[in-house]
């Protein structure tokens, strides 16, 4: 029996609330946005019909509390809700409760997600139904005695898992007995911080495999069809960087076994919408059940431009209960599909997560090219939630094109304010491992064995940087000035312009001089280096221009007239702040004796004490910012009255540093 979705609400924020949202509008369905209180600004409270605010920023006072998604369900007049992936999406008890209020769930039924979210009684399942699994453990003797004796019958190495949750949380990869006892140890008490429960399955490891994953569906009327494979072998502490279909080493044949057994698994649980089905995949052409998701995935996208469908509408379809109206037969892969996930992380220190504003979010564009992002210019990147903020997705004929489409699309785009994982991500599509398409989930590992470092800025860069604060300084004077004759730009009745800039990078000075030689041509100095450049195209937030011979996209972002955040190419971004500007411009100097932080940053040292006595351009602080050092210097000479920061302090832009009382003339 069909029942038609009028109103639905999203469980969920960021990109994966916009995305549900998208097909919603398509489909005329009213949309409903659940926020917390440091999301009201975000796109997807934006996009929605109707948005209720459920609480404080985090999840355990928000997003994860069912009576407040339920309560805002019912104020809205909401008949149907979509989880989105993560938060409550495999919560069986969320569903029912959902199902208990009169609700339609937009998800599988309370006892797929139930079976499928314990390891162990889902590999129980999934070898009663005849699906290849991993041999090993996953008994209810949990006893420390009874693991290590599985342990040695499965032999070594092995794999300690929790049964419950996933992530890479409450895992263990253990190469031999000696290690065995700490392993479960460890793996046990993760696992009960994480999701509550200490349960511990025993597979054998399967080393240097492909995770290969089908995307199935299913109808309420016993209708089971899978929708192809994706590749997700890119991982960093198995989480997925990138993502793609087909497998590079997929046959049909091999496509039609994993297909049928994704079938299987997704018929066992009585399956309702869409799940995936994982798989390790090994050398000899092997596979093996990993776990099923209960839920939509976050790299859906690729299976929609290879197939042509839309997920969420055959959700939403086989919510109202509707026949799938597909065979197998009816679904076939045309072309190529890659994915990547932008993060705000720092890939320079371990992946850290980070947060802080978006001061400018340029996403690419272009032939192929679909962005699914949560964020906006001028929002801001909180501590409360997954640091994912967009997926960038490329498609093509063949996989050298969408994987060519994809890199020129990081290359493209620019986001500045917090740290991300886009240069991390170029350097991974570029290798040539991943080239080849012979990644496997050892790749990141294999390819940064000590961990992942970005190139620093070179000369041409760092001229770069120059040459746009040079032209946007002109444009700036040309804004102010009365009036302004084209044919006199750069020209001087006296010696060549020339521009001074001063840049320290990783604690090096480097200075720079630009000096415009004719028509849209300039030469940047540094030290005995001649840099020639040629300005094709520049506004204000980017810039074509011929570096040494090459021709370079820039993006770049100025919060003001003396710092600057960059990206040349595919090259790195980074920062540099002009601290050859003079007296009344040097990075945080204000004229009337308040030094201020040039932009977000923290305190790495104040150099002086209020009553002492300081001279015009002594460096009286110094602050860390986007990775670099920044020297705050007096802009006059005088006496320190107040300081207002110290050691340690994380300042936002402008925030006042310390007060100097001028020197009396």
């Amino acid at each position: 029996m069909s029942n038609t979705i009028e109103t639905l609400l999203v469980a969920n924020r960021g990109e994966i609330a916009v995305r549900v949202m998208q097909t919603c509008r398509d489909l005329g369905i009213r949309t409903v946005a659940v926020y917390s209180d440091v999301d009201a600004a975000a796109p997807h409270v934006q996009m929605a019909d109707e948005a209720i605010c459920i609480g404080r920023g985090p999840v355990g006072e928000s997003y994860l509390l069912p009576e407040k998604i339920l309560e805002a369900a019912a104020s809205s007049g909401a008949d149907a809700i979509h989880p989105g992936y993560g938060f409550l999406s495999e919560n069986a008890d969320f569903a029912d409760a959902c199902d208990k209020a009169g609700i339609i769930f937009v998800g599988p039924p309370r006892r797929a997600i139930e079976v499928m979210g314990d390891k162990a009684v889902s590999k129980r399942a999934m070898i009663e139904a005849g699906v290849p699994c991993i041999p090993g453990y996953q008994g209810e003797d949990q006893s420390d005695a009874t693991l290590i004796a599985e342990s040695e019958a499965v032999g070594f190495p092995l794999m300690v898992k929790a049964a419950a949750g996933g992530g890479g949380r409450g895992m263990r990869l253990v190469h031999d007995a000696a290690q065995l006892p700490e392993a479960i140890a460890l793996a046990r008490s993760e696992a009960e911080n994480a999701f509550g429960n200490g349960e511990l399955i025993i597979e054998r490891a399967v080393l240097e495999p492909r995770h290969v994953e089908i995307q199935v569906f299913a109808d309420q009327h016993g209708q089971v069809v899978h929708l192809g494979e994706r590749d997700c072998s890119v991982q960093r502490r198995h989480q997925k960087v990138v993502e793609e279909s087909p497998c590079p080493v997929m046959t049909e044949a091999l496509r039609e076994r994993m297909g049928q057994a994704a079938i299987e698994a997704a018929r066992a649980v009585d399956y309702v919408g869409a799940g995936t089905v994982e798989f390790l995949l090994d050398t000899s052409g092997e596979f093996f059940f990993l776990e099923m998701n209960t839920r939509l995935q976050v790299e859906h996208p690729v299976t929609e431009l290879v197939t042509g469908l839309d997920l969420v509408a055959l959700q939403i379809a086989a919510a109202q209960g509707e026949p799938l109206g597909l065979d197998q037969s009816d679904i076939s892969l045309s072309g190529h599909a890659m994915e990547v996930r932008l993060y705000a992380e720092d890939p320079n220190a371990d992946f850290m997560p980070a947060t802080g504003p978006v001061w400018q979010w340029l996403p690419p564009c272009g032939e192929g090219v679909r962005v699914d992002a949560g964020i906006s210019t001028g929002g801001e990147v909180s501590p409360f939630y997954d640091p994912m903020l967009a997926k960038i997705i490329a498609y093509g004929s063949n996989r050298e094109q969408a994987r060519r489409r994809l890199l020129r699309a990081l290359q493209d785009m620019a986001l500045f304010g917090t740290t991300t994982n886009r240069d991390f991500l170029i350097d991974v599509l570029e290798q040539p491992g991943f080239v080849a398409g012979k990644a496997t989930t050892a790749f990141i590992g294999e390819t940064w064995p000590e961990g992942y470092c970005s190139d620093l800025p070179g000369s041409s860069e760092l001229a770069a940087a120059a040459l746009v604060q040079f032209l946007q300084a002109r444009a700036t004077a040309r804004q102010s000035a009365l009036s302004s004759n084209n044919e006199l730009l750069n020209w001087s009745s006296t010696n060549d312009l020339e521009s001074a800039y001063r840049y320290i990078v990783s604690e090096e000075p480097f200075d720079l001089h630009v000096s415009p030689t004719s028509g849209q041509d300039y030469t940047v100095r540094l030290g005995d280096e001649a840099i020639h450049c040629r300005v094709l195209a520049f506004n204000d937030a980017s810039a074509k221009i011929r570096l040494q011979g090459r021709t370079e996209q820039l993006r770049f972002y100025a919060p003001d007239a003396f710092s600057l955040h960059l990206s040349v190419g595919s090259g790195p971004v980074f920062s540099v702040t002009n601290l050859a500007a003079g007296e009344a411009g040097v990075a945080g100097v204000a004229g009337d004796g308040a030094v201020l932080a040039p932009m977000h940053g923290v305190v790495l040292s104040v150099e002086v004490e209020e009553g002492d006595s300081v001279s015009a351009g002594q460096t009286v602080a110094v602050m860390e910012a986007m990775k670099m050092q920044h020297a705050l210097e007096a802009g006059t000479a005088g006496v320190v009255t107040r300081i207002a920061a110290g050691e340690g302090d994380q300042l936002a832009a402008d925030q006042l540093v310390l007060e100097i009382e001028a020197a009396e003339s």
